[in-house]
C-alpha cells in the first residue's frame, strides 16, 4: 500500500521536472491581462485617426493662376481640394473606418479589462481584425503619400508639374494628414504585437 501511495507523487515530480527541462514553467495564477494598455493604445488610435480625418477634410485652397492672356482673362481661379484625387478619398474612407473600428474595439477592451483571464478566442479575433486594419491604413497612407510627393516634387519624365509651390496650404494639410495616418498605422501594428504577446503568454498558464 505504501509503495502504491508514493507512485503518484513520483509521477508528478517527474512531470514537473520534464516541464522545467523543456525551458518553461507553468504559473498557477491567471494569465496576464494587458487590456488596460490595449485600451490606451486604441484611444490614441482614435485620436490620431480623427485628427488626420479633420486635417484632410479641411485641406482646400483657392488660388488665382496667371494664364498669360489679355484682360479680362489674365487670371483664373483654381481650387485644390482633397476630393479631386481618388487617393485622398481612399484615405478619407480608411480613416473613417479606423475611427469606427477603434470605438468598437475600445468598448471590447473595457469589457475584457476587468476580466482576470480574457478568452484566447477574443485575442485571436483582435489579431485578425487589427491585421486587416493595418493593411487598409497602410495601403491608404502609401497611396496618399505617393500623390502628395508627386505634388511636392512633380515628375519631369511624365511632365507632371509640382503644385505645392502654389498651393502651399493645401499641401501642408495633405502632408500632415498623411503623417498622422502613418502614425495610426504604426499604432495598429503595436496592437497586433500586443495581442499576439498576450496570446502567447496564455500557453504558459
Amino acid at each position: 500500500m505504501a509503495s502504491m501511495e508514493t507512485e503518484p507523487t513520483t509521477t508528478a515530480t517527474e512531470s514537473s521536472q520534464t516541464v522545467q527541462e523543456a525551458g518553461y514553467t507553468r504559473s498557477a495564477g491567471p494569465p496576464p491581462n494587458y487590456f488596460r494598455v490595449d485600451f490606451l493604445l486604441r484611444l490614441l488610435l482614435l485620436a490620431s485617426a480623427v485628427s488626420a480625418l479633420v486635417v484632410l477634410v479641411t485641406g482646400k485652397q483657392t488660388k488665382r493662376i496667371a494664364t498669360g492672356q489679355q484682360a479680362p482673362f489674365a487670371f483664373v481661379e483654381r481650387d485644390a481640394k482633397f476630393n479631386y484625387s481618388p487617393a485622398f478619398i481612399y484615405l478619407l474612407v480608411a480613416l473613417a473606418v479606423t475611427c469606427l473600428y477603434s470605438i468598437i474595439t475600445m468598448l471590447s477592451s473595457c469589457v475584457f479589462m476587468f476580466k482576470p483571464a480574457p478568452a484566447a478566442k477574443a485575442l485571436f479575433c483582435l489579431i485578425l481584425l487589427d491585421t486587416l486594419m493595418v493593411g487598409i491604413m497602410a495601403s491608404a497612407t502609401g497611396t496618399a503619400g505617393g500623390i502628395a510627393y508627386l505634388g511636392l516634387k512633380g515628375n519631369s519624365h511624365t511632365n507632371w508639374n509640382k503644385i505645392c509651390n502654389t498651393y502651399d496650404k493645401f499641401c501642408l494639410h495633405i502632408g500632415s494628414s498623411t503623417a498622422v495616418s502613418l502614425f495610426a498605422s504604426i499604432i495598429l501594428v503595436v496592437l497586433v504585437l500586443l495581442s499576439a504577446y498576450s496570446l502567447s503568454k496564455r500557453s504558459y498558464h
